[in-house]
């Protein structure tokens, strides 16, 4: 399975963007799309996960109420919108997908086997 991430950018604070994550085949009924990010010279840290089959979603406490991850089945694609970004979301942004992860498990990046190749966001004061 390839991840292909897309949809980075510089924009302002408060403006937005949207992610679009393609996997090269269509994701298992029991695999799970996720986002990560990693700020220079930072830990790569959770930020959101979908459950491919169901769509159930979990996300980081720093990025609730203004992220939003969906999927589309169709287009084996998964989107993270972006909304009112702060200067601390700039990152590299990774998608990954793991399979039969447990709700426990789903911030784990460790958990996750296939990852796209990240794209850059970065958010200015």
């Amino acid at each position: 399975v390839q991840l292909q991430a897309s949809g980075g950018g510089s924009v302002e604070a408060g403006d937005s963007l949207s992610l679009s994550c393609v996997a090269s085949g269509r994701p298992a009924v029991n695999a799970v799309m996720g986002w990560f990010r990693q700020a220079p010279g930072k830990e790569r840290e959770f930020v959101a996960a979908i459950k491919w089959s169901g769509g159930s979603s979990t996300y980081d406490d720093s990025v609730k109420g203004r992220f939003a991850i969906s999927k589309d089945t169709y287009k084996n694609t998964v989107y993270l919108q972006m909304n009112n970004l702060e200067p601390k979301d700039t990152a590299v942004y990774y998608c990954a997908m793991g399979l039969g992860l447990i709700t426990s498990s789903l911030r784990s990046d460790s958990r996750y086997s296939y990852w796209g190749q990240g794209t850059l966001v970065t958010v200015s004061s």
